[in-house]
């Protein structure tokens, strides 16, 4: 009798595991994402809430306002980003921003630290350029094995003019954050494009290759994951491409 109920018990134990991580994996996106962005709300929030709230009371007169306004300090947040972009695009806040940029770059110490966090700003924020233009693959760490990594742009300066090989820039990120990685500087010749977007290389990346791509249609300059191992040579980048890095 109790050889016949252990099977039924562990069955049903089975099936609690299973439910519960079934749970799991719907709430923990759910629950991270709200945390995420309550945190970020607050950290935004309480940038100018007690500022603006100081300035009401004592200089509007809104002496009924005894505690802040939840809000209020990222509304305030918003309306001086906005501010300060219409400011940065005209003709006058252009010359006013440029000669200040000058100033600041003739700081010593601070100099080396502005021009590090605006040349990272400019990279990541601006809308002329894609930090990540292609998902490629490249052999690394070893021959024979194979890491996706982003192609950024074609190598020049002194890195190229010390090379023999025609090289191009990569970033080979981490698993599973991707934000973190190393800057490769690979031949031409061995970097082979993948026939997928940066989003979605970012995603295998960062579930550890458990994720399905979807195959899409064949490009032009690309080869399949079969086609690069049964030894098939291609470029990762048209001619086009080489003429146009940005």
């Amino acid at each position: 009798m109790c050889t016949a109920s252990s099977p039924r018990r562990g069955d049903m134990w089975n099936e609690i595991r299973k439910t519960l991580l079934a749970g799991l994996l719907v709430l923990a996106p759910i629950t991270l994402t709200i945390y995420i962005f309550y945190h970020l709300f607050r950290i935004l929030d309480g940038l100018l809430k007690d500022s603006i709230t100081r300035f009401l009371v004592e200089q509007i007169g809104f002496t009924h306002l005894n505690t802040p306004i939840p809000g209020l300090g990222l509304l305030a947040f918003f309306i001086l980003l906005l501010l300060a972009g219409i400011f940065a695009r005209n003709f006058i806040g252009k010359k006013l921003i440029s000669l200040g940029d000058h100033i600041v770059t003739k700081i010593p110490l601070i100099s080396r630290i502005y021009i590090a966090i605006r040349e990272i700003s400019e990279a990541v924020l601006s809308e002329k350029r894609e930090v990540f233009k292609k998902a490629v693959l490249i052999e690394y760490p070893r021959k024979g094995l194979y890491s996706i990594a982003f192609f950024t742009q074609d190598t020049k300066g002194v890195v190229q003019e010390t090379l023999e090989d025609d090289v191009v820039s990569v970033f080979l990120p981490t698993t599973p954050n991707p934000t973190s990685g190393y800057l490769l500087f690979v031949p031409k010749t061995d970097v082979v494009e993948l026939d997928m977007s940066v989003e979605e290389a970012l995603k295998l990346i960062i579930s550890g290759g458990s994720i399905h791509i979807k195959e899409n249609r064949q490009l032009d300059g690309t080869v399949s994951g079969e086609d690069l191992l049964k030894g098939k040579k291609t470029a990762a980048l048209s001619p086009q491409d080489e003429k146009n890095p940005n």
